[in-house]
């Protein structure tokens, strides 16, 4: 009976984890756009992960793993910290004034094609195989159809912003992988936890700054906030990174990295589905199309009969969080 009920357990938290993967960081892309609806984009960004990373940090002092961080570990912190919250969370949010959270999130999905394409590149390892190959030529396919249906619709007003948001999208993904690849070398801490804390900590600051120096704080009423945007960042923080980053840590630690990955092609249809469900968002048939394409594609490059390396690891999805996570 002991060893039933603890099997019972054990099968509950893995589906309790997986549905705050899936679900809550699926649901961060609709948050945020609620939450830049009165915020400024930057400076909301920045308050969400001061507080989350003085949170995490706060807790990893009382675990087994703590230890006192080197300058080294905060070096490390501030240049992943720069590249995955302020070049990646801090483009999604800033690309988010512009288009719907369903497309920031199928354009975000494309992430795992730069992780290939740079480790091969930049790291030296392994060239791709056919299949991944394959799915590098198909996602790339799925995006291009996704950007140009949403030309389409944005045509009727002429304007450039929406093409320039999708354009800041694909660069937020490359700074995302960008850090994500440079973290598997830097020198950081033993404890998950204390990394993830320091990272936003120092990230929340870069985005305080950069923020600032774009005239966010001089042109933000306070009195003009509503409370949908209080409550998207209080989701962020809370279910966003707090939970939804604790529930991926444990994850890694007790699934199989081809099943905790599928949140990279579980997360954009989780967003698809609340943006049209709760915002109203739509899609047009050819966005649809590029929809499916892409998520198929990340089919294709994470999952592999053969015994994983370390970057095929990474692609999988053993990153901290996805980048509006």
């Amino acid at each position: 009976m002991k060893k039933l009920t603890g099997m019972s357990r054990s099968t509950a938290l893995l589906i309790l984890a997986f549905a705050a993967v899936y679900i809550l960081w699926g649901s961060t892309y609709l948050a945020i756009r609620y939450a830049i609806e009165t915020l400024p984009p930057l400076l909301m960004a920045s308050a969400r992960f001061l507080i989350s990373g003085a949170i995490l940090f706060a807790i990893a002092r009382f675990t087994s793993e703590y230890e006192r961080p080197t300058a080294k570990h905060w070096r490390s912190s501030l240049i992943i910290g720069t590249l995955l919250l302020l070049g990646g969370n801090g483009g999604v949010v800033l690309a988010e004034k512009y288009v719907s959270s369903s497309v920031a999130a199928l354009l975000v999905a494309s992430e795992p094609f730069w992780i290939v394409l740079l480790s091969w590149l930049w790291l030296k390892n392994a060239r791709p195989t056919f299949r991944v190959a394959m799915g590098l030529v198909v996602g790339f396919v799925g995006v291009a159809l996704l950007i140009g249906g949403n030309l389409q619709a944005i045509a009727g007003d002429g304007s450039t912003t929406g093409i320039l948001a999708m354009g800041l999208l694909l660069v937020a993904t490359l700074s995302w992988a960008l850090g994500s690849l440079y973290g598997l070398k830097a020198p950081v801490p033993k404890s998950a936890i204390l990394t993830a804390g320091m990272q936003m900590l120092a990230g929340g600051a870069v985005l305080g700054v950069v923020g600032t120096l774009r005239g966010e704080a001089t042109n933000f009423d306070p009195s003009q906030v509503s409370a949908a945007s209080l409550y998207g960042l209080a989701y962020l923080i809370v279910f966003g990174a707090i939970i939804g980053y604790t529930a991926y840590s444990w994850l890694l630690k007790n699934a199989k990295p081809e099943m905790v990955a599928t949140y990279a092609y579980v997360n954009p249809m989780i967003a698809v589905l609340l943006g049209w469900f709760i915002a109203g968002e739509s899609l047009s048939p050819t966005m649809l199309v590029g929809a499916g394409i892409i998520v198929g594609s990340v089919v294709l490059i994470t999952v592999k009969e053969k015994p994983e390396r370390p970057t095929e690891e990474l692609v999988r999805g053993e990153i901290h969080c996805t980048a509006s996570a």
